[in-house]
């Protein structure tokens, strides 16, 4: 079985990125710039907000050795999914939640754990979630610049920008 591909932002990828390259199964990872409308955008420009780019982390995995839900399982904990356009003291509509799917399945899937995540987060007081999620088909992921590629490999204690629910997700009542 081939690898396939996922797309997820959770507000600054440095830290998301991290998290999934340690995932056994996870093949590849980079990071970059999807969902906007500029050509080639760079940091500077997404970090405007002008360009409507999220910032987002692109994996390759081997669906033998782990799930897609197993990573939307990880996705829905490794931020806060009910804060629009911000992750902690991140700010800007670069820094979105968001899942840009590469397939028919992986939408349904990423619906039905944002639906079981929602009942949880609201049943303990928290807001709606945000989560854009859309098919990635028609958008075009523009690789960031180098010294983005696993930056935090590069700096191991450079910033993680990564704030959450502190909920964990509900595993055993959803099987997909």
């Amino acid at each position: 079985m081939t690898d396939e591909s996922a797309y997820f932002a959770t507000g600054c990828f440095w830290g998301a990125e991290r998290r999934f390259w340690q995932m056994d199964g996870v093949t590849e990872t980079s990071v970059g710039y999807m969902g906007g409308a500029t050509h080639n955008p760079t940091y500077e420009e997404v970090c405007t907000g002008k360009t409507s780019h999220a910032e987002v982390v692109h994996l390759r995995f081997n669906p033998e050795k782990i799930s897609y839900q197993r990573l939307l399982e990880e996705f829905w904990v490794m931020h806060d999914p009910t804060s629009l356009n911000q992750q902690g003291g991140d700010i800007g509509t670069q820094y979105r939640s968001a899942i840009y799917t590469t397939t028919d399945q992986q939408l349904k899937d990423a619906l039905a754990t944002r639906d079981l995540y929602q009942s949880l987060l609201i049943s303990q007081g928290f807001d709606p979630i945000v989560t854009e999620i859309l098919p990635a088909d028609g958008m075009t992921y523009y690789l960031a610049e180098e010294y983005h590629q696993k930056y935090l490999a590069k700096n191991p204690n450079g910033y993680d920008c990564h704030s959450s629910t502190g909920v964990a997700f509900p595993t055993e009542s959803l099987s997909l």
